[in-house]
Formats: structure tokens, C-alpha cells, sequence
């Protein structure tokens, strides 16, 4: 049995498209992932490395921004890709990790700076696409 097959008839899990060329930028270094994120804008998992080192910093309203910008992208990216609004966003599948990372770090930056009921539907939406993102990520 596959990982992926759904038994209760829901949605097909949704996997987003990958682009070598920023993950290829990211692992030779060759870039900042500000760097990445002005030549790839659609390319989360660079707005979600803004996002953890500005919250690491104590800047954690950039770290909400840059959160915020690469959750959208990547919500925009889910909607091309067939998502309706719910389902499974596998965090096992490398394209899928740059918008759940920052789901996370939107509800990390959300609560931080007092947004509780941001931050829980948040968690909550993390949790209801992939429970392992939400238990890698949730700390």
C-alpha cells in the first residue's frame, strides 16, 4: 500500500512542482535565500529561510512578512496544482516543504506578536495537511 492512498474517498494529496535550479542554488550556496527569493519569488522554501533567520534574530515582524509572502505563494501554487482548499500537502515531498515551513513560521511570528487566533488556525491548517510537518515543526 502506498503512503499516498487515500481509504476515506478525500482528496488526492497535492504535490507541488519543484524547480532545480533555486534547490540547486541553495545546496552550492551560491546565493542568499534573499537572493533565491528575488530570482525565484514563487520558490517558499527561500521566504521560509527568511522568515526562521529574522525570527532567530528577534526581528519577528519581518519574520511574519516573509512568512506571510511565501505562505501566499505557495497557497498560489497549491491552487494551480489542483488543491480546493483541503487535503493532504505531504511534508515527505521536497516541493511541498518551503510552503509548509512557512505555515509554520507565519503561526510562530503570528503568535509571537500576539495574533492567537491567526497562529492556532495556522497550526491547525499545518496540522490538518500534514500531520508530520506539524510534528517536525511544531515546537
Amino acid at each position: 500500500m502506498s503512503i499516498h492512498e487515500n481509504l476515506l474517498g478525500g482528496p488526492e494529496p497535492t504535490l507541488l512542482p519543484e524547480d532545480e535550479q533555486p534547490y540547486q542554488q541553495m545546496a552550492e550556496q551560491s546565493a542568499s535565500p534573499a537572493q533565491i527569493a528575488a530570482a525565484h519569488p514563487t520558490f517558499s522554501l527561500a521566504w521560509a529561510q527568511l522568515a526562521d533567520e529574522s525570527f532567530a534574530a528577534g526581528r519577528v515582524v519581518e519574520s511574519y512578512a516573509y512568512a506571510r509572502t511565501g505562505y501566499h505563494r505557495g497557497l498560489d501554487q497549491l491552487r494551480r496544482a489542483g488543491w480546493k482548499g483541503h487535503g493532504p500537502v505531504p511534508w515527505e515531498h521536497r516541493g511541498n516543504r518551503g510552503f509548509l515551513r512557512c505555515l509554520a513560521a507565519l503561526a510562530r511570528a503570528a503568535d509571537t506578536i500576539g495574533e492567537t487566533d491567526e497562529a492556532a488556525r495556522c497550526w491547525q491548517f499545518l496540522k490538518d495537511s500534514s500531520p508530520e510537518a506539524y510534528t517536525e515543526l511544531k515546537q
